[in-house]
């Protein structure tokens, strides 16, 4: 029996088609959030959150710096009840406690696009199909206007 069981070591070495390493730190990353959201208890507010997602922000390279901090402009003039906090270390926008919205840098896993996406607590549902996230090169001033739109419509 002990000659067909192989150890958690043997199957999970670099060679495995696992998770690449940006997966697994941000697995790391949402761990430390939960453990920071248990230490902070069920007081923290809006502020908390608020100030890990522009320091999150702060820590991105230009472009997506820019675009982050404009995006976060916009989600909090377009939804007001939406609470920022990070999400798998990615600046995040929640609604009672689930992530509506939220936007992932070039550098979060190594793409060639920024993404903004909506979670399915987002209202967005439309017919039979409709998208859930957007690829984001720069944000121009018709961009940020649907984006504002979306987020809304996500809130209702």
């Amino acid at each position: 029996m002990k000659d067909t069981q192989k150890s958690a070591k043997s199957t999970t070495g670099r060679a495995s088609k696992g998770f690449t390493d940006e997966e697994r730190a941000a697995m790391r990353e949402r761990a430390q959030e939960l453990k920071a959201a248990t230490r902070r208890g069920p007081r923290a507010g809006k502020a908390d959150g608020e100030s890990d997602v522009l320091a999150k922000i702060a820590e991105m390279p230009e472009p997506d710096r820019a675009m982050a901090e404009r995006l976060h402009a916009i989600i909090r003039a377009s939804a007001p009840a939406l609470s920022p906090r990070l999400w798998y270390g990615m600046p995040a926008y929640a609604r009672d406690g689930n992530v509506v919205c939220f936007f992932q840098s070039t550098q979060k896993f190594k793409t060639r696009y920024a993404t903004f996406g909506f979670s399915d607590k987002a209202k967005l549902d439309e017919g039979a199909m409709w998208p859930t996230a957007f690829a984001l090169k720069e944000l121009t001033a018709a961009d940020e206007a649907r984006i504002g739109a979306l987020v809304k419509k996500a809130v209702r």
